[in-house]
């Protein structure tokens, strides 16, 4: 399974520049080939949460558009990293995943909101797993912060999400935080995981790229530098099924132990 991860400079709070940019880059990973095309996070707007009123994607329409048009041209399913929406009266930062039929299969808005860089103040939660299927394969995405909260990637797993999508905007100031949880969370849960971080700074923070593909061992089979790229990384999902007969974590269980009081 051929999948691109598109890390990429997003620029402050201005939609109609990082519109055509990240259709610049999607349209040069299906030209690498890729089936599964990834995006970083709030890539529309960036954190510029003080402005959303004037910037965000009402109802995410813009969005979804542009990923149906280009999924369906190209024959690409696209795991779109995130937008900031505006759903109704209330904002959010917004998954979406469209297949190679252009058709919107998935919709996830960020679970756990990041206070250091203000989420709270102006972002609702969502309440739902994000799971969906591409190409008879069962995944699941969540963004950024959400991967701090093992629990939360281990209910997609638990569910059977056999890759996880991780979009991010991780500052540098923590990005060894960043690449130590990317890889336990592929180790621990024994799937594949692909996370795009953005590149470039922002009034608040600069951000140091290192998007990771990680197998269900815990090899690293892609990091990327500081600069933007689109990389095309080939995963093999049959992998999965070795690694669990090897070491039977999902069998070995112990539920009653894990109720919480």
């Amino acid at each position: 399974m051929k999948v691109a991860c598109v890390q990429l400079d997003i620029a402050f709070g201005a939609p109609k520049e990082n519109f055509l940019k990240v259709e610049e880059k999607v349209r040069e990973a299906a030209s690498l080939g890729a089936k599964i095309v990834v995006l970083p996070e709030m890539w529309n707007t960036g954190y510029d949460l003080k402005r959303l009123i004037e910037i965000a994607d009402l109802e995410g329409e813009t969005t979804k558009k542009l990923f149906s048009r280009l999924s369906k041209e190209l024959n690409i399913h696209i795991v779109g990293g995130s937008v900031s929406t505006k759903k109704g009266e209330q904002f959010y930062n917004t998954m979406y995943v469209t297949n190679s039929h252009g058709e919107i299969i998935s919709e996830y808005n960020k679970a756990h909101l990041f206070k250091l860089m203000d989420e709270h103040h102006y972002l609702e939660e969502g309440n739902e797993k994000n799971l969906f299927t591409l190409d008879g394969v069962k995944m699941g995405g969540i963004i950024c912060y959400d991967l701090r909260f093992p629990e939360w990637t281990r209910a997609h797993a638990l569910s059977g999400a056999k890759v996880m999508f991780i979009p991010a905007q991780w500052p540098d100031a923590r990005i060894d935080h960043w690449k130590i949880l990317l890889q336990a969370r592929a180790i621990e849960n024994q799937i594949f995981i692909v996370a795009v971080n953005r590149v470039g700074s922002d009034p608040n923070n600069s951000f140091d790229g290192n998007s990771m593909v990680i197998a269900p061992w815990g090899e690293v089979l892609w990091v990327g530098e500081n600069e933007e790229k689109v990389k095309l990384v080939d995963i093999d999902i049959n992998e999965i099924e070795d690694v669990r007969k090897r070491i039977p974590i999902f069998q070995d269980r112990r539920e009653v132990l894990y109720k919480y009081l």
